[in-house]
């Protein structure tokens, strides 16, 4: 299944180029989901995908309703500890979301999607419109992070030991983890691998989307450091609301000229990766299909005559690959031991050196590049050695790791 993320800066339309690119693929023959949080104009506005065209089916994330549910499930499963506390259960109608439960409950839709909930024949092409862009790297990074907490604090090799869990309690003093916290841990993580693997995917891609001004240009080139530390892959630069040239009204024509220089800078900055692509400006909001069809007009990405089509074959594929590499200086005998130095590479595009923080722990790299945090597993062979320094040039981040002769010995 293909999957493009939609995001950008907020009030830049990002809603509306998702719904005219979920529009586009369908119009190729590609079965296609839209899945978004905010109401599509003309769309249904169902939690269960509706149908909007013969290719075209969309659906609503009711943050809310997952909220409860969550909330109602995991009171059910501690009505035991409850009862003994002398607590008072929660009803349904008086449970109010907390902040963050529109990130969990995108996640779920997401997941369901990837699982082929929603569809016995599957879906050729799934569109995500995400909250603004810097919510969206969170919500990007939050499964590979969920992940990493339940396995700190609740270690799958624990679970081997549950037989013994009674006498250890005794022996300890203290209650151990009911073998249902190991059980709801577990399904968690495997929803949460499920999540991760769609992000992953080769066949997935981001698609910016900003409207042309200085404020948006700040934005996606603090945005753009974050994207390579988290390994995504961004198939178009969608300008969105572009003013056309040559008004003779002043006013107007300096606005215009204002988006054009943007336009310039974005063209330069992303020529290689995202070639921008133009949407023009309607006059007003998009009302239906119809409007987001016409939206779509100038040359696309892949040739054709839609600007927002999605290549479908492979031609834009998401991350291949990890996006960090090993570079090898006087590389070391792998069985032999230490004779050279390893260097850990990542592109870091826009990366500045006085906003960027390493810290080695243990088999982990705790890397900080401006208001982006993310924590990497070290490499079996990296593992094996001590961080010798690093620097950040042309926009790549590289770390040398020299081999320890204690944990590398030589065989011979």
């Amino acid at each position: 299944m293909r999957t493009v993320l939609v995001t950008g800066p907020g009030g830049s339309g990002r809603t509306t180029v998702a719904a005219a690119t979920a529009l586009a693929g369908s119009r190729r023959g590609a079965r296609t989901l839209l899945i978004s949080a905010d109401a599509v104009p003309g769309f249904p506005s169902a939690t269960e995908p509706a149908q909007v065209t013969d290719t075209l089916w969309s659906v609503r994330t009711d943050s809310a309703e997952h909220f409860r549910g969550e909330l109602l499930a995991l009171q059910d499963q501690l009505s035991g500890v409850l009862g003994l506390l002398g607590g008072n259960q929660l009803d349904g109608e008086e449970l109010t979301e907390l902040p963050g439960s529109d990130q969990l409950a995108l996640l779920q839709s997401l997941r369901r999607a990837a699982r082929g909930d929603w569809s016995r024949d599957g879906y050729d092409l799934l569109v995500v419109d995400l909250p603004p862009l810097r919510e969206a790297l969170a919500v990007l990074a939050l499964p590979e992070q969920l992940r990493r907490y339940l396995r700190r604090l609740l270690p799958q090799e624990r679970q081997a030991a549950r037989a013994l869990r009674p006498m250890l309690a005794q022996l300890a003093g203290v209650p151990m983890p009911a073998q249902w916290l190991y059980e709801a841990a577990a399904r968690r993580d495997a929803e949460l691998a499920a999540v991760q693997a769609l992000i992953e995917d080769r066949a997935t891609t981001l698609r910016l989307v900003a409207e042309p001004s200085p404020a948006a240009e700040d934005a996606l080139r603090t945005a753009r450091t974050g994207l390579a530390l988290q390994g995504l892959r961004v198939d178009a630069l969608v300008a969105n609301r572009v003013l056309p040239r040559h008004s003779a009204d002043p006013w107007f024509a300096a606005l215009a000229a204002q988006q054009e220089k943007c336009l310039d800078h974005w063209r330069e900055e992303w020529a290689a990766e995202a070639p921008p692509v133009e949407v023009p400006h309607l006059g007003r909001d998009p009302q239906g299909p119809d409007d987001l069809t016409g939206l779509t007009s100038t040359s696309g990405p892949t040739g054709t005559d839609d600007a927002l089509d999605v290549p479908m074959d492979g031609r834009a594929p998401g991350r291949a690959e990890d996006p960090w590499w090993i570079e090898e200086s006087g590389a070391p005998d792998r069985a032999d031991g230490p004779d050279g130095i390893l260097v850990w590479c990542l592109r870091l595009p826009g990366a500045v050196k006085k906003d960027l923080q390493l810290v080695r722990r243990g088999s982990e790299l705790l890397l900080t590049v401006g208001p982006f945090h993310r924590i990497v597993p070290l490499e079996s062979a990296l593992r094996r050695c001590t961080v010798s320094g690093a620097a950040l040039t042309d926009g790549v981040l590289r770390v040398r790791f020299t081999p320890d002769p204690d944990l590398w010995p030589r065989t011979s």
